[in-house]
């Protein structure tokens, strides 16, 4: 592992400790050039491929599903945290679909999960995702909250 502060490539591991849910270890490293010390999370990363809409395929992106989310909730209050938990939570129930993933079941899986977080956040989403075309289908969408 490469220094961030000095770019030696000669740094130990000092402390090694598994995440609470067990997905990804923190490890505290030690720069035996700069001595500094700094952390680094590691986490098994296998690729999933969606199958859109119109038959293509992709790599999932989950930096793609975070901006998504973030975006449905606009300028509402939402801490980085709830926010980072609400993104893992989503992404736990699409790896669970195995390596090849339909990206409605994405959209579908992000809906469930915002409409018991937050109703103006689903609504947006799903105006994305669902592709709105006049205020009816916002209607329609609120509809079910009622």
């Amino acid at each position: 592992m490469v220094c961030p502060f000095c770019q030696a490539e000669e740094t130990s591991v000092v402390d090694s400790r598994k995440n609470t849910e067990g997905t990804s270890i923190r490890r505290r490293r030690n720069c035996s050039s700069c001595k500094s010390r700094f952390t680094t999370y590691e986490k098994a990363s296998i690729a999933q491929i969606v199958i859109k809409r119109n038959g293509n395929r992709e790599e999932f992106n989950l930096e793609k599903l975070y901006q998504g989310v973030q975006n449905a909730f606009g300028g509402q209050e939402l801490s980085e945290k709830k926010l980072k938990a609400l993104v893992d939570t989503i992404y736990n129930d699409i790896q669970e679909q195995g390596n090849k993933v339909q990206s409605e079941f994405i959209g579908e899986t992000a809906l469930s999960h915002l409409k018991e977080v937050n109703q103006v956040a689903y609504v947006r989403f799903a105006s994305v995702y669902k592709e709105f075309s006049d205020a009816s289908d916002f209607e329609k969408e609120a509809a079910e909250f009622n």
